[in-house]
């Protein structure tokens, strides 16, 4: 409670008491003190803002290049998290996103270490993709199908080897172009080369 409130007890204390430890002035130097440090908390949490929006603009300078960077090349879009994203959505526009599925499929089948599991994974990718008549059945001619078939009978990571090179050069030879090409991703292009433009604008 403060000292110099007429009800306040460490009133008469200061008063009376020419030995008291902490004097009325040093208590007002500590409070003085206290409520320099919390004026200053507004600035420090301002500065941890500018410092995320930083952080946030450069997030977004990386993105609108990556954005650019998959017309590159189709290898350049499949290493884009955001890039398998945006061809997917496309993908599914034209009724065709097993492919990718089964690619991505594949990719993870690569990962497994387990024999027990290899076995089970691969069955269950080629009852999915592969087999005629499959749910999600992939463009695939009848050779590298029953080929396929039998590399289940010792299945090991490069089973799908052969499918899956089909399956990404039909993605890369036809529907890769066609997503270039797409309103969306010319929009994606648009705003990447806007923000750039205003970057250097601002620089």
């Amino acid at each position: 409670m403060s000292c110099w409130m007429p009800e306040c007890p460490a009133l008469s204390m200061c008063r009376g008491l020419a030995t008291f430890p902490i004097t009325c002035l040093e208590r007002a130097k500590d409070l003085k003190t206290r409520l320099g440090i919390l004026l200053h908390k507004p600035e420090l949490g301002h500065g941890i803002g500018t410092s995320s929006k930083l952080q946030l603009g450069s997030r977004r300078r990386d993105s609108s290049r990556e954005v650019l960077e998959w017309r590159e090349s189709f290898d350049q879009l499949l290493k884009s998290k955001s890039g398998v994203t945006a061809f997917h959505t496309f993908l599914k526009t034209e009724f065709s996103e097993e492919n990718l599925d089964f690619w991505l499929a594949c990719e993870d089948f690569k990962k497994t270490r387990s024999k027990t599991k290899l076995a089970s994974k691969a069955n269950r990718i080629f009852e999915e993709f592969v087999q005629s008549e499959a749910p999600r059945e992939v463009n695939i001619d009848h050779e590298t199908r029953e080929i396929t078939r039998k590399n289940l009978s010792g299945a090991t990571s490069a089973c799908f080897n052969e499918a899956q090179a089909k399956t990404r050069t039909l993605m890369e030879k036809d529907s890769y172009p066609r997503f270039l090409k797409s309103a969306s991703y010319q929009d994606m292009t648009k705003q990447a080369t806007s923000r750039g433009t205003s970057k250097r604008s601002h620089t």
